[in-house]
């Protein structure tokens, strides 16, 4: 009886314990939470995310937002597993130290923990990277200048005829134009069939008849006098072909250049110091942004003379937003200082902004993060990875497009010295040998003579050459008559 009882109680208790060394699905899936807890510490939790309406980084489409930082933020958050919630900064700013001591927009936001990240460009600088954490940047930026098309510079517009060439090749044209007379009028000279006796009669082909006949042939005009021998008929056939196929690409560079509509008038401003050297135009920055902080503490004397004009006259110069430095410098005489990247997406966009090419202080965007946030780390891997496959230039493609950049980036270009190198190739060959024919013919002068004179050859030779390049009057003195005694 007691054997009975115990076996069944053994029964019992396997039926409600489970075999030995087993784990229960419930145990098992709590291991598996805490596995997941610490590779990715917020993946069960729903993150606050703040971010500033500035586009195309974030706009509102309705009771939504979209934008390259949300777009990214999505795919962030999807690669690490967690969720978020988007939020627009309250006070609308990016985060500056005032006077109390207390920091203002989304960096104050997470400095007071009513945001776990800030998604924005946000430039990280040093003073914000003693209150938060930022991620590896996820774009690259600097500091340019926006402002009007200048209409002051217009006046070069006038030369714009010749940009259908660059200047290596119309300095190469230029090159080939006197090589080409020059080499005319030695073969002239050389040649006999150009003039008959030498001495008795003056050649057609001077240096200045020969540049005469050149420009003619360039402008595609018959000019005179026309080459009698073969050896300056090479050459001016090598220069005909040569002139034709250089006035079909100038016309047909011309008329892309007049179809391109991408025109831009250039500005008389090309970096700070031009900016800082004129007195028309007024220029300023967002007011407690990272680019005047920039300018505030450089020590580079042209920086300076910046922060020292902005800050004189502070109440007329400086904005409070992008859109504002945007909309004063398509206004008026207005040159807005700000980061590079905000200006090529609204340069993109209206045709008739521009911005200068000079770009200082390299900074990065990034994301911002609580001082020793875990996120931190595991989000710059993330971003990381992103750049090596190229999602983020994906990314700005896909946000910076606009009508200005299309047509730029299928704009004209003037044609280069190597595009045309093959003409020039063809035109030397033909010089070389033109002067080589005009050699020969007066060699084969020269034999003649010699025969006719019982002379050597070279010494013949010689005095044919003499003879084409002694002037006319060393060969034909004054009139003694006329020579008073």
């Amino acid at each position: 009886m007691d054997r009975a009882l115990g076996f069944v109680f053994c029964v019992i208790s396997l039926l409600l314990l489970g075999e030995p060394g087993h784990v229960g699905a419930e145990e098992k899936r709590g291991v598996g939470d805490e596995a997941d807890k610490t590779t990715a510490p917020r993946a069960q939790q729903t993150l606050t995310v703040t971010t500033i309406l500035q586009a195309p980084f974030a706009t509102e489409k309705g009771s939504e937002l979209e934008g390259y930082c949300v777009e990214l933020m999505t795919d962030l958050a999807r690669k690490l597993g967690f969720g978020f919630r988007l939020a627009v900064v309250k006070d609308g700013k990016y985060g500056a130290l005032d006077i109390a001591g207390n920091w203002s927009g989304m960096i104050g936001e997470i400095i007071r923990k009513e945001a776990d990240l800030a998604m924005a460009p946000l430039t990280v600088t040093s003073a914000r990277e003693q209150v938060v954490d930022f991620t590896k940047p996820f774009m690259q930026t600097g500091i340019s200048i926006l402002l009007k098309k200048d209409t002051g510079a217009e006046a070069s517009f006038l030369f714009r005829f010749l940009r259908p060439f660059s200047a290596e090749t119309w300095i190469g044209l230029l090159v080939a134009y006197l090589v080409t007379c020059f080499c005319l009028f030695i073969v002239a000279r050389l040649s006999p069939c150009e003039w008959r006796e030498p001495p008795n009669e003056e050649n057609k082909f001077t240096f200045l008849n020969s540049l005469w006949f050149g420009a003619g042939a360039l402008t595609l005009q018959g000019v005179e006098p026309h080459p009698k021998s073969l050896s300056a008929r090479i050459i001016a056939v090598i220069w005909w072909v040569f002139t034709i196929i250089l006035v079909t690409a100038y016309i047909a560079s011309f008329a892309a250049l007049l179809n391109s509509g991408n025109e831009q008038a250039p500005t008389s401003i090309q970096s700070f110091d031009d900016l800082v050297k004129q007195r028309a135009i007024e220029f300023g920055t967002i007011e407690g942004s990272s680019t005047y902080n920039f300018f505030k503490t450089s020590k580079n004397p042209t920086y300076r003379m910046i922060y020292d004009y902005m800050e004189r006259r502070r109440d007329y110069v400086m904005v409070k937003s992008v859109a504002d430095g945007v909309q004063r410098a398509k206004e008026s005489n207005y040159a807005f200082i700000g980061e590079s990247v905000m200006q090529d997406i609204v340069v993109a966009k209206d045709c008739n902004l521009v911005r200068v090419p000079e770009v200082v202080g390299a900074r990065g965007y990034g994301i911002a993060a609580a001082l020793d946030s875990p996120l931190t780390k595991t989000l710059s891997i993330a971003i990381l990875q992103m750049s090596e496959s190229g999602h983020l230039d994906f990314l700005r493609d896909k946000w910076w497009g606009g009508s200005c950049s299309k047509e730029s980036s299928s704009g004209y270009s003037p044609l280069q010295p190597q595009t045309l190198g093959g003409v020039f190739l063809i035109l030397a060959i033909g010089l070389a040998l033109g002067v080589i024919v005009a050699l020969l013919e007066l060699t084969f002068k020269a034999r003649n003579t010699a025969e006719e004179q019982k002379k050597p050859c070279c010494s013949a030779f010689t005095e044919e050459i003499g003879r084409r390049f002694r002037s006319q009057e060393e060969e034909h003195p004054e009139n003694p008559e006329k020579i008073q005694p």
